[in-house]
C-alpha cells in the first residue's frame, strides 16, 4: 500500500507519517527532503521560494508528475507499505491515483498551523504570519499540472483528517482510515 499525504503547511503531515513509519512500519519517501537534497545540488539557499521554483522547474522539465515518480520508483522498490510525503501539484496527485495509491489529506486552522511551525522552526519556518499567508495563497491553487495546487490535491483525498485536537485524537482517525483502507 502506498499512501500520498498532502494538506497545508503545519497541518500535521509529519505528525501522521511518523505514526505511520514507527507505529506501522511504513517506509517513508520525502518531496521535502528529495527538493532540498536538488537544491543543495544546486547551491541554492533553502527556504520554501526556492523549493517552490526547484520543484516546479523539475515539473516543467520532466513532466507534473516527476518527483513524486522518482519517490514511488524508490517505494516500490521496498518490500513495505510506504508513505509519500507533501503531494502538492494536480500531476502528482493524478499519477499516485494512476498508480493504486491513496492520497489523504491534513489540515487545520491557519493561526493553529502558523503556531505549529513556529515551534517546530525548519529553514523553511522563518517567517513571519503575513508571509506564512501569502506563500499559503500562493501554493494554494496553481492553474498547471506542475504547479503547487494544494486544495486541488486535497480535493482527490480518500481520507481528511482535521487535526485541531490532540495528536491521539488524530491517530485514532488515523486507525480509523487505515481500516477503511482495509490495512
Amino acid at each position: 500500500m502506498i499512501i500520498g499525504i498532502t494538506g497545508t503547511n503545519g497541518a500535521g503531515k509529519g505528525t501522521i507519517v511518523d505514526y505511520l513509519t514507527k507505529q506501522k512500519g511504513f517506509a517513508h519517501f520525502s518531496v521535502r527532503a528529495f527538493l532540498i537534497e536538488e537544491i543543495k545540488r544546486q547551491g541554492l539557499e533553502i527556504d520554501r521560494t526556492t523549493m517552490r521554483q526547484v520543484a516546479n522547474e523539475m515539473r516543467k522539465e520532466h513532466g507534473p508528475s516527476y518527483v513524486v515518480a522518482q519517490l514511488m520508483k524508490q517505494a516500490k522498490e521496498s518490500s513495505e507499505n510506504a508513505v509519500v510525503e507533501s503531494i502538492r501539484a494536480i500531476g502528482e496527485g493524478e499519477f499516485l491515483k494512476q498508480h493504486g495509491a491513496l492520497i489523504w489529506a491534513v489540515d487545520a486552522d491557519r493561526e493553529i498551523r502558523y503556531n505549529r511551525i513556529l515551534n517546530r522552526w525548519s529553514e523553511t519556518d522563518k517567517i513571519d504570519f503575513e508571509t506564512f499567508c501569502m506563500h499559503e495563497d500562493r501554493e494554494a491553487n496553481g492553474t498547471e499540472a506542475w504547479d503547487m495546487n494544494v486544495q486541488g490535491v486535497m480535493k482527490m483525498a480518500d481520507h481528511i483528517f482535521h487535526n485541531e485536537t490532540t495528536q491521539e485524537e488524530m491517530f485514532l482517525d488515523v486507525e480509523e482510515a487505515l481500516k477503511e483502507a482495509g490495512i
